[in-house]
Parts: C-alpha cells; structure tokens; sequence
C-alpha cells in the first residue's frame, strides 16, 4: 500500500461539518482547510493521509447521520483528485460501515476502526466492536479496503481486566484486521513501549502502527518497534490539535524518519 518501509501517515482532522454542534465554517471553506492541511502534509514528504470527522463532537456512539457520509465522501474526492497518496477514512465514534462506505466511493486504501472487536466503555458510553457486520460489508461492497483496527483504544477503559495480547490475537485472529493501531490514553499522547513490544510479539504478520502521540522526540523509540506511525498533533501549529499543519513540523519529522529508515 505504502511506497516505503516504516510510512507515516498524516492526520486531516476535519473541522466540525454542518449539523455538529461545533460546526462555525461553511463547507466550502471547511474543504479549503483540509485542502492546505493536505498540501502542508505532502509538501513536507509525508507517506500518507488519514480523513477524520474531528470536530463533531460530541461523537455519535455508532452510527453519524446521512449528511456526515455526504460531507466525508465530497471531502474524500477532493483530497483524491489532488494528491496521490494512500488514504484512510475514520467516521467517529466507531462508525466503520459508514467508513467502509466513503472509503469505498472515493477509492480510499483504508479505514481506521476505533473498536472493532470487544467492547469500551468510552465517554459515547458502551461500545461494542462489530467486526462481523464491518467485514459482511466490505464483502457487499466488493472493495479490497483494509481494516486499521485499534487495540485499547484512547479516550477509553476496559470493561474488565484482560491481557494485551490476548486482545491482539482475537483482534486479527477473529476479528480478521489487517492491521493494529497501538495508542496512549488520549489524542496527543504516546504509546507505551511495552504496550508495542507485546503487541508486536503478539500480532503475528500484521502490522503494528502507533496511533498517538508520535514526535520528533520519541520516534526512534517508537519506530524501533512499530511498523509505521499516524501522526496528528505534533504537525499542529503550537502543538495544539485542532490548529493548521505546519509544514516545517512536517519536514523536519519526516527527515527524522529518513534517517532512521537508512541507518536500520
């Protein structure tokens, strides 16, 4: 999917859509800012891109209303026409067939499931992965679009005590990911190490790629171990999530990852 080893792939974090809460810009300019994020993130080398409905909180538990698909998919074929990078969709809270769906339409490699097997408890509530109706989906569908799935995902708690790796395995094994996402505890925090080495002996062929908190401070550690990263938050202006990516931040990442690709 990916034309390197060790990709890293970039967050456009959209702004809330018409009908959120939070929603203050019409779509027209909503489709300028992911645009010059998306430009900001390729000029600066970045190996590919993740679409994600980020402003619409508070998040829908499951399933977003008819115009979210609309507004994702018309966000999806701009972001396609332009730049030819791999693309991921992620609908939140958990909305994976929604996800397949965009992602399906606009050609998009991938989606991101937040909990697709197991259940959370998450501040949407109780949320139980459906990986059974996501992969009878895509089988409907017809498509080839891959499933990144989350393992302990952030902004959630367990309903009980169980091993890590445990999660893993049912996760690929039963749950038929083709990919795992590792994340901290929240947007903008780090993975644990550990949690990535157990997950990485854990996963068998799959890849493991770390969901949160990766920066120019912490990558070798991370990449040591993962097989790829998503990157949102340290391309943001002043740190800060919901601000514009900076190319600069960009640039001087991904030059980071170069140079651990040549030296490993």
């Amino acid at each position: 999917m990916f034309a390197t080893t060790k990709p890293v792939i970039g967050m456009l974090h959209v702004p809330a859509l018409p009908g959120s809460p939070r929603s203050r810009l019409g779509f027209k300019a909503i489709i300028d800012w992911v645009l010059l994020d998306a430009e900001a993130l390729t000029g600066g080398g970045i190996d590919g891109l993740m679409l994600e409905n980020f402003g619409d909180v508070p998040f829908y538990p499951r399933q977003v209303p008819p115009h979210t698909v609309a507004f994702m998919s018309a966000l999806g074929c701009e972001v396609r026409r332009r730049f030819n990078l791999p693309l991921g969709i992620n609908i939140l809270r958990n909305d994976a067939v929604s996800a397949l769906a965009v992602a399906t339409a606009v050609h998009a490699e991938f989606i991101r499931v937040n909990i697709h097997t197991g259940a959370r408890l998450t501040d949407q509530g109780l949320i139980q992965g459906t990986a059974y109706e996501t992969h009878r989906y895509r089988k409907l569908l017809g498509g080839d679009v891959k499933v990144f799935a989350d393992i302990a995902t952030k902004h959630s708690a367990p309903l009980a005590a169980r091993e890590l790796g445990d999660e893993v395995e049912e996760t690929v094994s039963r749950g038929c990911a083709d990919a795992v996402i590792v994340t901290g505890s929240a947007t903008g925090r780090p993975p644990g190490l550990q949690d990535l080495k157990t997950v990485k002996a854990a996963v068998g062929e799959a890849p493991v790629i770390a969901g949160s908190g990766v920066d120019s401070g912490n990558i070798a550690g991370v990449l040591e171990i993962a097989d790829g990263m998503i990157v949102g938050t340290a391309f943001k202006s002043g740190n800060v999530t919901t601000n514009p990516v900076e190319s600069e931040r960009v640039r001087t990442l991904m030059d980071a990852v170069r140079n651990l690709r040549r030296s490993g």
